[in-house]
């Protein structure tokens, strides 16, 4: 027989397949194909992946790392999250310092990375103009973040990666009857929340070129809130 890992992981491929089919936002799906069309000069040799975009990492994983969108020329190339962009560049190498990621760099989605206690997802699957999806648009995604989580059974801390993320967690909240109002629940690099479900909600700028190369994100406030993450789930569950 298989066991409930098993089961889980073949129902969470089934939706990460259905991800991947979507359809939903027009609008999304043209500026995807768009994209992969033109491409950019740098990447001429590439087949673009131009559709939505999958979560991934281990189907066990205590901590969800849960972004805004895939990166036009970066998710949406390499058809993984946080792949082949300078978010990519500044995201895994502190995943990989702290010990949730294998790999210090991660630039395609055959290149060997695996994911260990985390997993990487976003509140809007396909990537969007001006990296602004419509409120309609994560809408329609919402619904594969909630069946995400209701098969990624370990969860104990979501680590948001910027406002949108936080705020799209906790609307989340909200569709499950966990909380009746985002009041209380104020983003900001560092804050941590415990909600009513147990679950610990951490917050974080989102690792985007504008943030790092500002220095309002540095390598030492992104890797603060990872190891924050990291000793949150090592505890004892209470």
């Amino acid at each position: 027989m298989q066991n409930a890992a098993q089961l889980a992981l073949e129902t969470l491929d089934a939706l990460n397949r259905e991800v991947t089919a979507c359809t939903r936002c027009p609008r999304l799906i043209d500026h995807c194909r768009k994209i992969g069309q033109v491409k950019r000069r740098a990447y001429l040799d590439w087949e673009y992946w131009a559709k939505p975009v999958p979560g991934f990492g281990d189907i066990n994983a205590q901590v969800l790392v849960l972004g805004l969108a895939p990166g036009a020329h970066g998710s949406n190339r390499t058809g993984r999250m946080f792949t082949g962009d300078g978010s990519a560049n500044f995201l895994y190498p502190v995943l990989h310092k702290v010990g949730f990621a294998s790999h210090h760099e991660s630039r395609r989605r055959d290149d060997g990375m695996k994911l260990t206690n985390a997993y990487i997802t976003a509140m809007a699957r396909c990537a969007p103009p001006g990296n602004k999806p419509t409120p309609q648009e994560l809408s329609n995604c919402s619904t594969f973040l909630d069946r995400e989580l209701g098969l990624l059974k370990n969860i104990r801390i979501v680590l948001a990666l910027g406002k949108i993320a936080f705020d799209g967690y906790l609307n989340h909240l909200k569709r499950h009857g966990v909380l009746s109002s985002r009041a209380g629940y104020d983003f900001g690099h560092g804050a941590e929340y415990r909600t009513p479900d147990g679950r610990t909600l951490l917050a974080s700028y989102h690792p985007s070129i504008q943030n790092t190369n500002t220095g309002k994100l540095t390598e030492q406030m992104f890797l603060s809130v990872f190891r924050r993450a990291a000793k949150l789930a090592s505890a004892p569950r209470s």
